[in-house]
């Protein structure tokens, strides 16, 4: 089976203290281009966005990218996260948000991902939400019913980061939330890892380290919120910055590694997609490890990895993931 390829398309990113914004405005032609040049002859490349839900706050958070469906040339289609960033909890319109985010975007839709990282406790993810599962379950439910009624082929489903805690209780938290319409309900579960980021790993120990991660997500954690190995794994973020101490060639490697190793589990883990965090730099001049995740500098000029991401989906997105 071929793998499905994704990529987000701005420079916003998240850390621990907020959110780190782009210092160029985003160049939508420069995008397009891009993206253009990503797909190739692969039928779709998915265009990832986010759409945060918090009624009670007054400066939401704005959607990112602006206006994703412009980027949905040449067969491309909608990867949207609707992230539940309600400070206090409170799941009034919650339902209805995810029921008209679906309405809103159905014929465009490749996907929908309810929450974002829900077991991450950090000011900017949803894991520090109150009720968040509760939301998480109800989400992935009111998602699929609306796609369902509309007539359209959505995958559903929601993320989390990996868990290397033996004390962490999300997964058998979930476990009691997850009743048959929400497992009814779930198409996929998300991956976002960052191997070699936040903890150093030497070059010839990287495709060990992801084979760990992802074998123990799909044999582990999953089997303790009761999700079947007949439901999807898809890695929705993953990416290497670049910057001081960080070779643009490193990078490259990296990418090379992570998703021809995620190519070869593909089969026996379940693994149908992975997604590219993120397509440019928020400021390639900045010092800051959140500023670099790009494989197109700021300025929109590419880094070595745009090329070989650029040619593993031509050759993973076109072919079988792995060899006979």
């Amino acid at each position: 089976m071929a793998l499905a390829f994704g990529i987000y398309p701005g420079g916003l990113l998240g850390d621990d203290n907020g959110i780190v914004h782009p210092v160029r405005p985003d160049l939508p032609d420069h995008i397009t281009d891009a993206l253009d040049t990503l797909q190739g002859t692969t039928t779709t490349l998915s265009v990832r966005a986010y759409q945060p839900f918090a009624a009670t706050v007054t400066a939401q958070e704005p959607p990112t990218p602006a206006d994703p469906r412009r980027y949905l040339e040449g067969g491309r289609k909608l990867d949207l996260v609707l992230p539940f960033r309600e400070p206090s909890g409170r799941l009034d319109g919650w339902p209805e948000f995810v029921r008209e985010a679906v309405r809103t975007h159905g014929p465009h839709l490749a996907s929908v991902q309810i929450c974002e990282e829900p077991n991450a406790d950090l000011p900017v993810l949803d894991g520090s939400i109150p009720n968040v599962l509760n939301a998480l379950v109800q989400g992935v439910v009111a998602a699929k019913q609306e796609a369902r009624a509309l007539g359209h082929t959505i995958a559903v489903g929601f993320n989390a980061v990996p868990t290397f805690d033996p004390a962490d209780t999300f997964w058998s938290e979930l476990a009691a939330r997850a009743d048959a319409r929400f497992l009814a309900s779930l198409d996929y579960v998300g991956l976002d890892f960052f191997p070699d980021v936040f903890r150093p790993i030497a070059a010839d120990q990287l495709t060990e380290a992801v084979t760990a991660v992802l074998t123990a997500y799909r044999r582990t954690d999953l089997p303790k919120a009761g999700i079947p190995d007949t439901v999807a794994i898809r890695i929705c973020e993953n990416g290497w910055p670049t910057g001081p101490g960080r070779p643009e060639q490193r990078q490259a490697a990296v990418l090379e590694n992570v998703v021809r190793t995620v190519a070869a589990l593909a089969a026996d883990l379940n693994i149908d997609g992975y997604s590219f965090f993120a397509l440019r730099d928020a400021d390639s001049g900045a010092e800051g490890l959140f500023h670099h995740f790009g494989l197109l500098r700021d300025d929109y000029t590419p880094k070595p990895a745009f090329e070989t991401y650029r040619r593993l989906i031509d050759e993973l997105g076109n072919a079988p993931a792995v060899a006979e």
